[in-house]
């Protein structure tokens, strides 16, 4: 016997209930001898450090739907979960939190092994954070399968992949400029560097020439505090205004010393005074400047971005920025500063430290990256499809554009590079100029596991990029036996922001180590912002905590309201009104199925299409449209359409509509056989929506499943397959669409003679009485005006009988007839009248002033189109407005 629904939804019990029962039953677990077909997905592995975002939300509702869909197909579903190590962005925050305690001034008080232990604590103890907030959404993951990208297994994988590619010959080490962040000490890859637009200044200094007193090169930076590293001014060969200099020498002003004038065609002669100060080891193209002239490098900067020695004494040990106020104002008490302009220009901020990178000459290890014939082919192909689209063009343009991958970082929390060097030997090893497959030799050992005789070698300092163990994600998280099964994946939800990071590499990986793509398909889902379009975070206080809103409104009502409003390809505008509204829905949602309860009587054992009435036949003809609609929504992937779909059907077309018209069926008087009927009707639609509904809101969806008795022998709703007949399938086509036009009929009636009601003030009304003159032929009408009046709400309607209406009687001309409704014993004439005349008297008033507005040439040549069109807009709906008061005032005679 099924329970009693309670009066009150509870999402938080309920969601809790369901959850635990869903883990105890192993409903997510992704069976490797389940005969039937394989539907796969792998999660974007959140950072070990992270906590849930309206972002995650999104993007794990998606796959979530995608999971559950699947196995209510009949799919074998394997999803996924794991995190990932965050290099940088873990060893950032336990460093931060070791020093906030005291416990450290830098990372060497502790060593590389002190730290790493205090790390393995912290995710130990902190973790799992985001693993149990993803369960709190209802995510139906395989968690007994939970993946970590410094699990021992992986991290074999991880290492096997290096030597794999170092002795390929695609894994080289070298000295090149790299993106440098001076708090987390590291390079970075360049999408790892973030640009921003910035309002600097512009100097503008001169440099004497040597042997020619008062002569000078006025040369413009934004960074005076590195001109201690300059080793040559740059011109272009073809600028007439330096042609002559090219080959001498001018004087650096501090440290002092000669340096040459050299000619490079990568000048632009029109940018600042044409003429750059070179300064190779602290700038991308003056570096590549500086190998075309064999100019020698002159590092001026720490790792930590104070000066080095190298800058002179009284620069020696100052934070960057102070350094540029300081040789500013020393060019100026030389007489060298010509003048400071605003200049605003992009300047490259490390993602994770958020502060300015630094170009720095460093000894780190790069990837040539494989199968990139491949890679392009199978986008380009559409063997790997891309939603939206477009953004296959961007993944083929960064394809045809791209560079070796720095894959070192100077972390300690990571993949060890594994490479060892003799220890005699080390020093030089690790200070070679380059390094390779070909140079490597018998001195450096490359493999997964260390040497046999360890304690004779020293191991590089070097860990891996983050992004490196998480390109081989898709296949290994997966045992041969998995792989087997669900490899390749079907499809992939994530962030465009990361489509260079992560999707472009896995695609390569699976490639190079599978022979096979990694997935079918990748879904980009969107970028949150809120009302105003400003992205959200938390610096900005616009971010509100996912947890906050689950604990307010429910999983549920956060997931379904959530999905409503993320459209396909664009930016989602959030709105937590639209969250409230998912919680409105499930309370909807359970005062309907709470309604089924009540009901007693049984249902009839089977629908008999004969015994249906028209509104019956509408709604299951309706309930069959849904799921064809959802069906072609799902293979665009468009979820907010499912969403828009999902509550349309139900709140309007189920609960406003056909609940309303068969209350009268479930009256003390009403014919049993016929109750019967209307009941399993309601259990049918109730059955077959709970199942559609229940990707999106999974635990209601499972608790009414279990309370209204659709659990037959205990069987989980999330387990259920689809139904794949429609429920009309052996119904007359004919009849079923005369049904759906005449209950359409009755409706459109219903909703013009509320309207009319309501515009005499009789919306609350029961007194009001209606007349329909019926369409000649049209019989059935008179069957139907009882279901008519109940939703009308009227006293009574009179169908078919002689009427003479007054001049003054409101008519509604519908698809039933004509429909009057005679005013008189309803309204006070005059107090109707005066009201009405009021309003137009406004009207008026609005309609005057908007046609002034748009009548006028300095408005309509000034204003932005869109506020003309508002406009136009307003005139027209004043228009419409003041022609219905002027008729109901005539129709008060």
């Amino acid at each position: 016997m099924p329970e009693e629904i309670p009066k009150g939804y509870e999402p938080t019990a309920v969601e809790e209930k369901w959850f635990a029962r869903w883990v105890d039953r192993a409903a997510f677990r992704g069976d490797v001898s389940s005969p039937d077909p394989a539907y796969s997905i792998v999660i974007p592995p959140p950072n070990v450090t992270g906590v849930l975002t309206l972002g995650h939300v999104l993007n794990n509702t998606i796959q979530d739907i995608l999971a559950r869909r699947a196995r209510m197909q009949g799919k074998a579903v394997l999803w996924l979960p794991g995190t990932d190590h965050a290099g940088i962005a873990t060893q950032n925050v336990v460093e931060r939190t070791l020093k906030k305690e005291g416990a450290i001034r830098h990372r060497n008080d502790l060593g590389r092994e002190g730290l790493v232990e205090k790390i393995w604590e912290w995710k130990e103890k902190h973790g799992g954070i985001i693993i149990q907030q993803l369960k709190k959404l209802g995510c139906s993951c395989d968690w007994e399968r939970e993946r970590f990208t410094m699990d021992d297994d992986y991290s074999r994988q991880v290492s096997a992949c290096f030597v794999h590619f170092f002795k390929s010959g695609n894994i080289y080490r070298g000295k090149r400029m790299v993106n440098w962040c001076p708090v987390s000490l590291t390079a970075l890859s360049d999408e790892e560097v973030i640009m921003k637009p910035q309002q600097s200044k512009l100097y503008y200094m001169r440099y004497e020439i040597v042997d020619q007193e008062d002569e000078y090169l006025e040369i413009a930076t934004t960074r005076p505090e590195t001109l201690m590293g300059d080793t040559a001014v740059a011109v272009n060969p073809t600028d007439p205004r330096y042609k002559h200099l090219i080959g001498k020498t001018v004087w650096r002003p501090f440290p002092r010393a000669e340096i040459p004038v050299v000619a490079d065609e990568h000048i632009d002669p029109e940018f600042g005074t044409g003429v750059l100060k070179v300064t190779p080891a602290h700038d991308k193209a003056d570096f590549e400047i500086g190998l075309r002239h064999g100019l020698p490098l002159i590092d001026v900067l720490n790792p930590d971005a104070t000066m080095s020695a190298l800058a002179g004494e009284e620069f020696e040990g100052l934070d960057r920025f102070e350094a540029r106020k300081l040789a500013a104002e020393k060019l100026d008490e030389l007489g060298l500063l010509v003048r400071v302009e605003t200049h605003e220009n992009n300047v490259g901020f490390s993602e994770r430290a958020d502060v300015p990178i630094e170009p720095r000459i460093s000894m780190q290890w790069f990837l040539k990256y494989p199968q990139l014939e491949r890679s392009v082919a199978a986008v380009r192909d559409r063997e790997i499809k891309f939603t939206p689209e477009r953004w296959s063009k961007t993944y083929l343009h960064w394809m045809e554009n791209i560079q070796d991958w720095c894959i070192s970082r100077q972390l300690w929390w990571g993949h060890r590079i594994p490479v060892w060097y003799r220890r005699e030997k080390a020093d030089a090893l690790r200070n070679a100029e380059s390094l390779d497959m070909e140079s490597a030799g018998l001195d450096i050992h490359v493999g997964v596991d260390p040497p046999a005789d360890a304690a004779n070698w020293v191991q590089d300092e070097d860990v891996l990029d983050t992004w490196f163990s998480s390109w081989l994600w898709p296949f290994a998280t997966m045992d041969d036996a998995t792989r087997a099964k669900f490899y390749p994946t079907s499809d992939l939800v994530t962030g465009p922001d990361i489509i260079f990071f992560w999707v472009a590499r896995m695609i390569m990986a699976g490639f190079e180590f599978t022979g096979e793509k990694p997935f079918g398909h990748v879904f980009f889902t969107s970028i949150i912002r809120d009302r105003k379009g400003l992205k959200m975070s938390k610096s900005l206080g616009n971010s509100p905590d996912p947890l906050d809103l689950i604990a307010t409104y429910g999983a549920d009502g956060l997931r379904f309201g959530l999905m409503r409003i993320a459209p396909v390809g664009t930016d989602v505008r959030f709105d937590e009104s639209q969250i409230e509204e998912g919680r409105n829905f499930a309370n909807k949602l359970w005062n309907a199925a709470r309604y089924r309860q009540m009901q007693d009587g049984a249902p009839a054992a089977v629908l008999d299409p004969d015994a249906l009435s028209i509104y019956d036949l509408a709604i299951l003809a309706r309930l069959d449209d849904l799921a064809e609609a959802l069906d072609k929504a799902y293979e665009s992937y468009r979820f907010n359409e499912c969403g828009q779909l999902l509550y349309d059907f139900f709140w309007s077309e189920y609960c406003d509509w056909y609940l309303e018209s068969i209350k009268a069926h479930f009256q003390p008087e009403a014919d049993p056989a016929r109750k019967a009927t209307t009941l399993k009707v309601i259990d049918t639609v109730l059955e077959r929506y709970l199942a559609l509904l229940h990707p999106y809101m999974p635990h209601i969806t499972e608790e009414l499943w279990e309370k209204l008795g659709f659990a037959r022998d205990g069987a989980l709703l999330m387990q259920t397959r689809f139904p794949e007949t429609p429920v009309l399938a052996g119904a007359d086509p004919q009849r079923v669409a005369e049904a759906r036009q005449r209950a359409a009929a009755v409706y459109e009636a219903t909703t013009r003679a509320r309207n009319l009601k309501a515009e005499y003030n009789l919306a609350a009304k029961r007194n009001v009485r209606f007349v329909l003159i019926p369409e000649s032929g049209n019989d059935w009408i008179a069957l139907e005006t009882e279901t008519l009046r109940a939703l009308i709400g009227a006293e009574a309607i009179l169908c078919g009988e002689q009427f003479l209406p007054s001049a003054q009687t409101p008519t509604l001309l519908t698809a039933l007839g004509k429909l009057y409704m005679p005013l008189e014993g309803l309204v006070d004439t005059d107090a109707e009248r005066k009201r009405l005349e009021k309003e137009l008297g406004k009207i008026d008033a609005e309609l005057k002033k908007v046609s002034s507005k748009l009548n006028d040439a300095n408005f309509t040549e000034r204003a932005p189109k869109e506020v003309i069109d508002e406009n136009k807009r307003r005139r027209e709906d004043f228009k419409t407005r003041q022609t219905q008061l002027q008729e109901m005032i005539a129709n008060l005679g």
